[in-house]
């Protein structure tokens, strides 16, 4: 199995990081271009949250990002350092009392892009899985 790893600063402006990130493992690793956008969408959405939802903004607390690689499946493992969340009981951003609200959205899109999504450590870590 392949891995790599980065950490960040909570700096929303990482993003770009992230993104660096990705490309850079779709090339080092030729990631099938039909679930690079997946991808893409998936683990920034992800990190993005923790970013402003787990370390609140904090740039002292740190993001960390790991691609683990294999002959058919490539997972990312993104974990926060703050308190973690009820990932067992998010409202549907689909109800009609939902539709005009600004956020809760990303855990859903992380839903329907990626093959498989686990929370662990109180909603702290996200493991996010994308089948070749």
């Amino acid at each position: 199995m392949k891995s790599i790893k980065i950490s960040i600063p909570s700096l929303i402006e990482n993003i770009k990081i992230i993104e660096s990130f990705i490309d850079n493992a779709r090339d080092k690793f030729s990631i099938n271009e039909d679930i690079y956008g997946n991808i893409m969408i998936s683990v920034t959405e992800c990190v993005t949250n923790a970013i402003v939802h787990g370390n609140s903004l904090d740039g002292s607390k740190k993001v960390n990002l790991e691609l683990h690689l294999d002959d058919n499946q490539v997972k990312f493992v993104i974990k926060d350092e703050g308190i973690g969340f009820d990932y067992e009981h998010l409202e549907d951003p689909t109800a009609p009392e939902n539709l005009e609200k600004a956020g809760g959205r990303g855990i859903f899109i992380m839903k329907h892009l990626s093959d498989e999504v686990k929370f662990e450590d109180l909603g702290r870590k996200t493991i996010l899985t994308f089948y070749m």
